[in-house]
């Protein structure tokens, strides 16, 4: 019988250590909720960041097409102007070379 009190009371302490580390539901309802609202905050961030990183894109994207065109522009600026002189020169030779035939 005392053996059996012995185990019983072992048994029984063992079961309070555990009982100890225990939390009730409403202290894991409150965790929950709080890992939830912590969840939810970082996805509205990543919401914000992937908007910042679209927006930077898109702004990116717009900056490059316009280097694009001015740099289209300039060229089409050098070429008319190395190619204007000729085309005069050689109207004036061909306008010369008429006049002295």
């Amino acid at each position: 019988m005392s053996q059996l009190r012995e185990d019983l009371r072992g048994d029984l302490a063992h079961l309070a250590a555990r009982l100890d580390q225990v939390v009730t539901q409403d202290v894991y309802r409150a965790d929950q909720r709080a890992a939830e609202q912590r969840i939810g905050q970082l996805e509205a961030s990543l919401a914000s960041l992937r908007g910042e990183h679209d927006q930077i894109t898109e702004r990116t994207e717009q900056q490059r097409r316009e280097d694009q065109a001015q740099a289209a522009a300039t060229r089409r600026l050098v070429i008319s102007s190395f190619v204007a002189p000729l085309l005069l020169m050689a109207v004036q030779l061909w306008l010369v070379s008429r006049g002295n035939s």
